[in-house]
């Protein structure tokens, strides 16, 4: 049972988005930048974003090498290099709208470490550069000249190390925090912990229904966008995605501070992990070891990988250092048969942008920017 003024004044709305990670937001702030009068709704179903938005590395990354190379198996170069675009516009859009310190932006650059069955990747470096040209004033890769053994890893493992210049690291916490300030500021409406169970389109425009200890409470709106990445099929069971769970760690302070700052990136972008301050690694990945358990909502982490996170980081990373976990966790993400993402009307009152394929942080700013191109 609800009352008068919940009614009369909190149901009802220009445009409501579902979802509260940096899509959601990200919508939401492009909204009110367009159209300062416009009310917007936000809800999420969790008390913090649900999904990947504060679960993943804090990678601020386009592609590595092996990983480019490996979307090329189901992409067209064009369609590769739209992707990469949106990615590089995306952080760019990202950093523009908070600022550098609030997103805790660190440009350490970005290596790939390769192994001796990928040694064949570095031969495809200056054409892959090439196709980049079309985004970047300068080369993407290089192959450093420095020693594997320079960072501490193993040598009989890490036989190459290749550079990217443009990758950068921030903090997902304080990127999320502010973000949530700016939409605040600009008056958005924040509702957590609800949770939409289903939504129909209307002739006015779509409305929403969520549960609640006084039963249903319905919203309405004139417009409706769809941001909750892995978890829309809930709504709209027909679209082309699926989840993947991503699970990952952070080790304890350790005994010798990492003589390295960055991000890293191996097999094909499966296993990434970077420096947390001086002297804590955060390390994850590992999904491609069991492709079908990871393919869950649910969140949570494996033995099986964890383990083999554990046994990477003692036998290829630091393998002169003893090192305990301080924390894991795990975040879920959204993949198809491709990378792109799906961003699409799917009638007049209703947009969906989901399946970000692991690049949340990356693409998160511009798919929030076509939500609002499409609403306005």
């Amino acid at each position: 049972m609800l009352s008068y003024w919940e009614t009369s004044e909190l149901l009802s709305y220009d445009t409501i988005i579902i979802g509260g990670g940096i899509v959601g937001l990200s919508a939401a702030a492009s909204l009110k930048e367009k159209n300062p009068a416009m009310r917007i709704a936000v809800i999420e179903r969790g008390i913090l974003p649900t999904g990947a938005s504060t679960r993943n590395a804090g990678f601020a990354c386009f592609g590595s090498v092996s990983e480019l190379l490996a979307d090329l198996k189901n992409l067209s170069p064009e369609q590769m290099l739209t992707l990469v675009k949106m990615r590089w516009q995306g952080l760019q859009r990202l950093r523009q709208r908070l600022g550098d310190t609030a997103i805790g932006w660190e440009h350490f650059g970005g290596y790939e470490l390769l192994f001796e069955k990928d040694l064949q990747v570095s031969d495809q470096i200056s054409h892959l550069n090439k196709l980049l040209s079309e985004i970047f004033p300068k080369a993407v890769f290089s192959e450093t000249k420095q020693n594997p053994q320079d960072f501490g890893f193993a040598p009989q493992q890490v036989k190459k190390l290749i550079f990217n210049a443009y990758e950068a690291q921030i903090n997902t916490g304080k990127m999320m925090r502010h973000l949530w300030e700016y939409v605040a500021r600009l008056g958005v409406n924040m509702l957590t912990g609800t949770n939409i169970t289903s939504f129909e389109t209307t002739a006015s425009g779509a409305s929403v229904v969520a549960k609640s200890p006084f039963g249903d409470i319905v919203f309405t709106a004139r417009n409706l966008a769809i941001c909750t990445n892995a978890f829309a099929r809930q709504l709209l069971p027909k679209l082309d995605l699926s989840p993947g769970r991503g699970q990952v760690l952070i080790t304890k302070p350790l005994p010798q501070k990492l003589s390295w700052r960055g991000i890293f990136h191996y097999d094909e972008g499966y296993y990434y992990f970077r420096n947390i301050g001086d002297d804590r690694i955060l390390f994850g990945g590992g999904r491609n070891i069991d492709f079908v358990g990871e393919n869950t909502e649910t969140f949570g982490n494996s033995p099986q990988i964890l383990g083999a996170l554990t046994q990477h980081l003692r036998e290829i990373i630091i393998p002169q250092q003893n090192f305990e976990i301080a924390q894991t966790w795990s975040g879920i993400m959204a993949f198809g048969d491709n990378k792109m993402p799906i961003v699409e009307k799917i009638n007049d009152s209703v947009v969906v942008a989901v399946r970000l394929g692991g690049m949340g942080v990356a693409l998160g700013s511009l798919l929030g920017e076509k939500v609002a191109d499409f609403l306005v």
